[in-house]
């Protein structure tokens, strides 16, 4: 708690007036293009690793970067994506798994921790993963199972988000994309899944001039 106070006073004293300047232009309205699903584990810092500002990211982070189905009555990352699509009108979805992630290795050891019940309901969402990886169904058969969960579960809860009917409306008019990126913490590496070679490659500079061709730009 310290560190936080400490903080604080660090950033009222360094925020330059450029800062301050965006600060007054977001407090009137903001206009992200993305909405990023990420899990809440600290070590897994959005803004951090994607070198964004302010007002760049619409962010929804949980336990494991589950999303529900549209069937489900869990309503918080359902309340989220609505929002982001209706009134942000974001055009681009990002589910971004990691590695070493605790709900995944909950997951794995069928943890029954009678002490966090709500927890334990809420990995329910990371079951469907989990049968895939068991099956046989790992993209990165070489990583450690938790890991190989950590990257099937990010394909699963993007297939959680298209059973949204509003959501495939606009993949279908193409006015809506969704991604799936997996941050390896011990190398401080971000990856994005490639669908033709069924991998999670590195966004390097190759990568990346790569997927900004593909959106256009």
């Amino acid at each position: 708690m310290k560190k936080l106070i400490q903080g604080i006073v660090d950033f009222r004293k360094n925020l330059t007036e450029e800062s301050r300047e965006l600060f007054a232009k977001l407090a009137l309205g903001q206009k992200p293009d993305s909405l990023f699903i990420a899990c809440s584990d600290s070590r897994v810092v959005p803004n951090l690793f994607a070198s964004t500002n302010p007002g760049d990211l619409f962010v929804l982070r949980n336990v494991g970067n589950l999303v529900p189905p549209a069937s489900s009555e869990d309503a918080s990352a359902s309340a989220a994506i609505e929002f982001s699509v209706f009134a942000l009108n974001i055009s681009d979805i990002i589910v971004c798994g990691h590695s070493e992630c605790g709900a995944m290795q909950a997951l794995v050891k069928n943890a029954d921790v009678q002490s966090c019940p709500h927890m334990m309901s809420w990995l329910k969402y990371g079951e469907e993963s989990l049968n895939i990886v068991k099956k046989g169904g790992a993209i990165n058969p070489t990583l450690s199972l938790h890991n190989q969960l950590s990257q099937v579960n990010v394909l699963q809860q993007i297939e959680h988000i298209k059973s949204y009917p509003f959501v495939r409306e606009r993949l279908e008019k193409k006015t809506l994309r969704i991604h799936g990126w997996w941050f390896d913490i011990a190398h401080a590496d971000v990856y994005c899944y490639e669908k033709e070679l069924n991998q999670f490659i590195l966004i390097d500079e190759k990568e990346a001039m790569l997927i900004m061709k593909r959106l256009g730009g």
